[in-house]
This record gives structure tokens, C-alpha cells and sequence, in this order.
């Protein structure tokens, strides 16, 4: 996988997640940026910063662009992706409250684990799940067609914004059900019949 331009990250885009941390359910996807240097991949560990005292799991669907995509339309979107991937947006929540804004709370390294990734090819993409597990246990569970906006139109709305470089990700949103990480942990994010994440979480 070539080391991604950018990150783009989707907040709020479940409503019940939304709703759980007392946020109203944006008019237009609500977009923001991790640092490519937040990644890590699957077995790598999850370091919690001494900053934060709440470090939360974001269990997440990645959207692996394919080619350049620049003001694309929703029809023809899906054409630019490339594949699908298991993705954790590791959040500090303390950070993000305390700051007002996200780039703190979201940007520490190994922040942004990713699993291996599908080619979209044949992949029905709308029947896609999100799962998260902490020590075994489900705490997250989602489907891309309860999302408020749908891959095609995020991938449309984003490229209005800033041009979609190959390999770069979008990280379509998390499901409710977002919980604290503690070091000795072990979080799996999973697309049943893709791919499974798995990263330990360290001190």
C-alpha cells in the first residue's frame, strides 16, 4: 500500500454515534484530516499518549482511492475507489473536548491503524459491516447503508473540497458504541468477509 497524500476522516456520519456524544447530525459530510504518520498496521501497537486520560476506539470502513479524483460525481464515484480496508481512528476524547477542534485528539502516532485491504472489485459494497472488539468483546457493530452519507457521496463531496490522490483513505464514519482503550488490550476492527485489524494498546 503506497504511504497515503492524506487521511480524510468522517465525523458523525452514524446518528445513533452522533447522539451518544451529544452532537446534532451534520447537514454535509464533516470532514477532517489525520497525519499519515498516525499510521500503523495490523499486529502494530497502539500507544497512549501521557497527554490524554480517554483514549477511545473509532472502528471505521476505509475507502482506498484508486486514481486521481478531482470534482467527481456521486454517479461515477465508486470508479475512483480502489478498495476497502478495516480502519481505527483512535481518538483521544479528552483532547478533542478540551481543544474545540480535532487535530490534537486525532493526530498522535499510531492513532490510525489499517488492516489489509480488498479490492473493490465485485465487493457489494452497500451490504458492507463495521465491527469493533475489545479482550473479545463486540462494542461496535454498523452497516455502510445505515450511514448518513453514503460512500458515493462522500467520495463526490470530498473531491470538491481537495483532489483524491492514489492510495489516499476516507474513513466513512464509526458506529455508536465508541469506548475507552486501556493498555494490556487487544482491538479488532473487522469487515466480516474482508478483513480483521487487530492492534494491541500499550502504555
Amino acid at each position: 500500500m503506497p504511504i497515503p497524500t492524506k487521511i480524510v476522516c468522517v465525523g458523525r456520519n452514524y446518528a445513533a454515534h452522533a447522539r451518544e456524544l451529544g452532537n446534532d447530525v451534520p447537514e454535509r459530510p464533516l470532514i477532517f484530516l489525520k497525519p499519515p504518520s498516525a499510521l500503523i498496521g495490523d499486529g502494530d501497537a497502539i500507544v497512549l499518549p501521557p497527554e490524554s486520560q480517554r483514549v477511545e476506539h473509532e472502528a471505521e470502513i476505509a475507502l482506498v482511492i484508486g486514481r486521481r479524483a478531482r470534482n467527481v460525481p456521486a454517479a461515477a464515484a465508486m470508479d475512483f475507489v480502489a478498495g476497502f480496508a478495516p480502519l481505527n481512528d483512535v481518538t483521544a476524547r479528552d483532547l478533542q473536548k478540551a481543544d474545540g477542534q480535532w487535530t490534537r485528539a486525532k493526530g498522535f502516532d499510531t492513532f490510525c491503524p489499517v488492516g489489509a485491504i480488498t479490492p473493490a472489485a465485485g465487493v457489494d459494497w452497500p451490504a458492507l459491516e463495521i465491527v469493533c472488539r475489545v479482550n473479545g468483546d463486540v462494542r461496535q457493530r454498523g452497516r455502510a447503508r445505515d450511514m448518513t452519507f453514503d460512500f458515493p457521496a462522500l467520495v463526490a463531496y470530498i473531491s470538491r473540497v481537495m483532489t483524491l490522490e492514489p492510495g489516499d483513505l476516507i474513513a466513512t464514519g464509526t458506529p455508536e458504541g465508541v469506548g475507552p482503550l486501556e493498555p494490556g488490550d487487544l482491538v479488532e476492527v473487522e469487515i466480516p468477509g474482508l478483513a480483521t485489524l487487530a492492534n494491541p494498546v500499550t502504555g
